[in-house]
């Protein structure tokens, strides 16, 4: 459980910092459409830019999973939020109904119930009356596992928000050749400075052609 929660918290803080860069991206891409035109902008542009409000994609899946999708016209991403949500329900209920089954069983051995022996679950009456413990430690694991799955089932609905909130705020990202953020494979070296460094990925940003861009637009 350790495990999952760290992966939780990894993916959450990634998330974030994508969501920052984005709004400081959108915010630099407003300021230079104001320097360089005084042309007043079109209320289709204006209610463009309104439709996708992250906090409304973040209530509406916290509310119903895959509404948040479908407010940022992701559908293709529903049934992926419905093919998870309903399998995690799938082994919440089997899990329940496993557990009862077997609790039922050990109070019957425990008790001594003959008279109910016959109303036992076929695959447990192996067990009844003699193997009680057996029986106690199915029903422990069983109960262990109505946890996890209620916390897998939580943890997928949590994602959910999270990715229709990411999509809208992300949704105007400027993805053009000239952004000053890319990321650029790196070669393995033979020979130089970098010489036995592996291949991989660099984060690179370049301040000139951003101020560049930006003294361009102000003449």
């Amino acid at each position: 459980m350790k495990k999952i929660g760290l992966v939780i918290a990894f993916i959450s803080c990634l998330l974030a910092g994508f969501t920052s860069y984005a709004q400081s991206d959108t915010t630099g891409k407003n300021q230079r459409t104001k320097v360089t035109s005084t042309t007043p902008q079109p209320k289709a542009a204006a209610d463009s830019a309104k439709k996708f409000d992250p906090r409304r994609a973040t209530i509406r899946s916290a509310l119903i999973p895959g509404w948040g999708q479908a407010y940022n016209k992701k559908y293709w991403k529903i049934p992926v939020v419905y093919a998870a949500l309903g399998i995690t329900g799938y082994i919440f209920l089997d899990n329940v109904k496993t557990y009862n089954e077997v609790d039922y069983a050990y109070k019957v051995s425990v008790g001594k119930d003959t008279a109910n022996y016959d109303n036992v679950a076929d695959y447990l009456k192996p067990f009844v009356p003699d193997e009680v413990t057996s029986l106690d430690n199915y029903r422990k694991e069983f109960r262990r596992n109505i946890d996890y799955s209620v916390l897998v089932f939580l943890l997928f609905w949590g994602l959910n928000v999270i990715d229709a909130t990411v999509d809208a705020h992300l949704h105007d990202f400027d993805v053009s050749p000239n952004l000053s953020m890319k990321i650029k494979p790196m070669l393995p070296t033979t020979s130089g400075p970098g010489y036995g460094n592996g291949a991989g990925l660099s984060l690179v940003f370049d301040i000139h052609k951003a101020k560049g861009r930006l003294i361009t637009g102000i003449r």
